[in-house]
């Protein structure tokens, strides 16, 4: 608490700059810092141009760790600021507004030097061209590498143009992606072409990539279960389930409260970097769900429901939506909100304190660097332990219940993370989706409830006059202009929200977007969309996100939306477009496929076919009995009134079930098990 007062007197001290009318906490951390910072917009630019000044654009994001580290170590010092101000117009971005920003200064620091990461600071022409990027500094670097293209700005400014050229011209020619005509049909072997270098990566020990940091990559997973499964290959099928299993059991689980952290800094899962994200957890709750549907796995269901029930106590806005994250650092230390000692582990638990601190893997001496400390970690389910130990699972787990809501009422007294409070379009699109999925994996009506109120509050709040998306929206105000992953992943939310209610709002919805994006969005030399829109801010590259990376990309998502909206309206553009996109990335899924995931997940359905699963009568309980099956390549459509080319002829107030592929349906049956005797 000394800690907060001091900050909060520091900054009381000292005049806020303009960050202090911004609406991101990101942007707000540094409103009092001695930089004179502006936020990315006329203002900041047109003072570069008007003064001839070099721009210094520094990127990051409220729960950065390492953005932490270089404000207190350069942006909060006089001496930096005044290098700072003197040379360089000095803009903040919060790269989860402004995506396309970031995009563009990603790509330059990755030419520059193969890598890149947060902060990312890059330095710019006065028109936006980088000359220069790099991540964190330390303060003595920092200083020197200002002073010094300062000093070539002032003294040799064609040299620092002709290398703006050229850096310029690599950003804008990096990741095209050309038309291919594709002469043979995708076959299984074209699958296997594909994984069998990836899976030599695998660790099939400790679960994962053979890599550290680890990163949960929840897509990757989500394809190899659906290649086990098609494919019936043994290995993926080992591989995905070691991970999910090897992930819920280690300390980037929150085991106390639910959620993941963003990776692990060691191979086993067991030290995370504290951050949680809304759109991992909200993948993850997607791949736990169907993992659940595919294995039967309690554990699964365990992870995915109670990260669930961890964005709903804290993740959750008064409108419904969901906030973006939580900040991996309290009181200025890593992680200090979720570790424990022994001692306070026996004073909260009592009794049961010696078997669940052995069951958590808490210790006096720690199982973290710092001594004493501990990370709640598992190394047995529940049931496994329980067996070990020779206690009734069911007496077990009520203990485990009841220790986590003691664990759980003490930690809240902590001084809090960081909340960054905004409510991204995209991100929520993605939690929407993961909650439609869990009321059908779960049976839980409330999480379709919840899914509900979110889209409805986005239909309605976050639209422009003309019909597209907003971005943001926080203190009760919707800003910025919406990027194609914000349609992409509200779209298929809203497919996902229709294969829950049979309501053909939400389709109607999805393909009034969908005519938007391609609108908006379309690249007329290439089948790939633009991640910008026509209308948008014109940066100095307009470019694609075409790389699956912790986030699908926005052009595979849209790629499968074009394709389930295409079946589901007999839509042929539509089909032919996502057919065209697939084409044209398939060489690059080939060459490196852990970046392609989600395309490959498209690619698995032009080999094995879509199943339209069409619904008639009053097909309650068979649509719940389908809602808990594994069929990963399908879609189910179905209600009394529907509109849609696939159930118009169907209407019939007896219960029937149609499998159909190709524009062909087999003849109908009434029960699920004969249906599922079809699709296999």
């Amino acid at each position: 608490m000394q800690v907060c007062c001091y900050v909060y007197l520091n900054m009381m001290n000292r005049q806020p700059n303009n960050l202090i009318k911004a609406s991101s906490p990101y942007l707000l951390q540094h409103a009092y810092n001695p930089v004179n910072w502006y936020e990315w917009g006329d203002e900041a630019l047109s003072k570069a141009q008007r003064e001839n000044k070099l721009i210094l654009v520094s990127i990051g994001y409220s729960a950065c760790h390492w953005c932490h580290v270089m404000e207190r170590e350069s942006f909060e010092l006089q001496e930096v600021a005044e290098v700072m101000n003197k040379y360089f117009v000095c803009i903040k971005v919060d790269r989860e507004e402004r995506p396309d920003v970031d995009q563009i200064y990603m790509l330059a620091i990755q030419l520059m030097s193969g890598s890149g990461g947060w902060p990312l600071n890059c330095i710019c022409l006065p028109d936006q061209r980088p000359v220069y990027a790099g991540t964190y500094f330390k303060k003595e670097d920092w200083i020197s590498i200002l002073l010094n293209i300062a000093d070539l700005w002032n003294n040799e400014p064609d040299k620092a143009m002709a290398y703006a050229v050229r850096l310029t011209d690599g950003i804008r020619q990096a990741e095209m992606v050309v038309p291919v005509v594709r002469v043979d049909p995708y076959t299984k072997t074209s699958l296997e072409e594909i994984t069998a270098a990836w899976k030599l990566t695998f660790d099939m020990e400790e679960g994962g990539y053979k890599r550290v940091p680890k990163f949960p990559l929840p897509n990757n997973w989500q394809f190899f279960l659906r290649y086990s499964y098609l494919m019936k290959d043994d290995e993926t099928h080992v591989a995905a389930l070691l991970t999910l299993e090897k992930m819920a059991l280690g300390g980037i689980y929150d085991q106390i409260g639910g959620g993941f952290a963003r990776y692990s800094v060691d191979r086993r899962w067991h030290v995370p970097h504290f951050e949680k994200m809304l759109y991992d957890n909200a993948q993850l709750i997607s791949l736990y769900a169907e993992a659940y549907k595919y294995s039967g796995k309690e554990l699964f269901k365990e992870v995915a429901e109670e990260t669930i029930h961890w964005i709903e106590r804290e993740m959750t806005s008064s409108e419904g939506l969901f906030y973006a994250a939580l900040d991996a650092d309290s009181e200025g230390i890593e992680g200090k909100f979720y570790v424990w000692d022994l001692q306070e582990f026996e004073n909260i638990l009592g009794p049961d304190a010696v078997l669940l601190a052995d069951y958590f893997g808490i210790t006096d001496q720690g199982n973290w660097e710092e001594e004493e400390t501990n990370i709640p970690l598992r190394i047995y389910t529940t049931r496994a332990y329980a067996d070990l130990k020779g206690i009734s699972p069911e007496d077990f787990s009520a203990k485990v219940r009841l220790a986590k809501q003691k664990l759980l009422a003490a930690r809240e007294k902590r001084v809090r993370p960081g909340l960054d409070d905004k409510c991204l379009t995209a991100w929520n699109a993605m939690m929407i989706r993961a909650l439609a999925e869990s009321s059908q994996a779960f049976g839980k009506e409330e999480y379709y409830l919840s899914a509900k109120k979110a889209a409805q509050f986005i239909l309605s709040d976050l639209r422009t006059p003309q019909g597209g998306l907003l971005r943001n929206y926080k203190n009760g105000k919707a800003t910025i202009t919406g990027f194609l992953d914000d349609y992409a992943f509200f779209i298929a939310a809203l497919i996902a929200l229709y294969e829950v209610d049979f309501n053909d709002h939400w389709l109607q919805e999805a393909r009034q977007l969908t005519d938007w994006v391609l609108t908006n969005f379309s690249d007329h030399d290439s089948p790939m969309l633009y991640y910008t829109a026509a209308n948008g801010e014109i940066l100095i590259a307009r470019k694609h996100e075409i790389m699956d990376n912790v986030i699908p990309s926005a052009n595979s998502v849209m790629a499968q939306n074009l394709k389930h909206l295409g079946l589901l309206y007999d839509e042929s553009d539509y089909i032919n477009k996502a057919d065209e996109m697939l084409d044209a990335v398939y060489p690059q899924i080939k060459a490196y496929g852990s970046a392609y995931s989600n395309w490959a997940m498209q690619l698995l359905n032009e080999v094995f076919g879509i199943n339209e699963i069409a619904l008639t009568g009053n097909s309650t309980q068979q649509k719940k009995e389908l809602g808990l099956a594994y069929i990963p390549n399908k879609i189910i459509l179905g209600g009394t009134n529907s509109l849609l080319p696939l159930l118009k002829d169907k209407q019939s107030i007896e219960t029937k079930i149609y499998i159909c592929r190709n524009k062909a349906c087999q003849l109908p049956v009434t029960t699920v098990e004969e249906a599922l005797k079809l699709i296999n």
